[in-house]
């Protein structure tokens, strides 16, 4: 490790959210802590503070790069195709991310805000970008029904997608079906999509 004054704030930024990210990825949530951060790249503790507002902070940066990364899987997927086709690619990209990293991924969801306060824009908005891939994919199965009706529909997918992946992830889909995971999410889409393309 370098001398303190050797690095730039950037360059501490980056320490912090590797450590931080390191941690999680071994110990889940609950293995973060400041202490072990600072111990881990050789400041104090209150040298965090000065990069991070806090540990949610932190936390919602990380969680904002694990976007990034399900965006970045997702943009994989080519656009062409039948609805079908194209929601079971996403919905396979979105099973291989999530299974290469899963105490990481269970962050998104493990991790709470303290009562009353919101995540800030552009953490929303990350999650926007992936929402609205999925709403594209399903509009063309759903044209005479209004854009709510079909952001709804498109997270109710998503929705299914993830309590599969999240019960993969947490090692428990064994607990709920000897099937595999990806069988499941592939039934779970192409059988909820039927539904979607039949007439009211």
């Amino acid at each position: 490790m370098g001398r303190r004054s050797s690095h730039t704030a950037e360059e501490l930024r980056e320490l912090i959210l590797e450590a931080a990210t390191s941690l999680i990825s071994e110990g889940g949530l609950a293995g973060l802590s400041a202490r072990e951060i600072a111990r881990r790249i050789g400041y104090s503790p209150g040298t965090l503070y000065n990069v991070f507002e806090n540990l949610d902070d932190l936390v919602l940066t990380i969680e904002g790069r694990l976007i990034d990364g399900l965006s970045a899987e997702l943009d994989k997927v080519p656009v062409n195709g039948s609805s079908d086709e194209q929601a079971l690619a996403l919905g396979r990209a979105y099973l291989k991310y999530t299974s290469e990293n899963p105490r990481l991924w269970n962050l998104i969801f493990e991790h709470h805000l303290p009562s009353g306060r919101e995540v800030p824009p552009w953490y929303q908005q990350k999650l926007d970008v992936v929402m609205q891939r999925v709403e594209d994919v399903v509009a063309p199965l759903m044209p005479d029904r209004s854009p709510e009706d079909v952001k709804r529909s498109a997270h109710v997918l998503w929705a299914g997608v993830h309590g599969i992946t999240s019960l993969a992830t947490a090692d428990k889909l064994a607990v709920v079906t000897s099937d595999g995971a990806g069988p499941l999410v592939d039934h779970m889409i192409t059988t909820y999509l039927a539904g979607l393309e039949k007439p009211e």
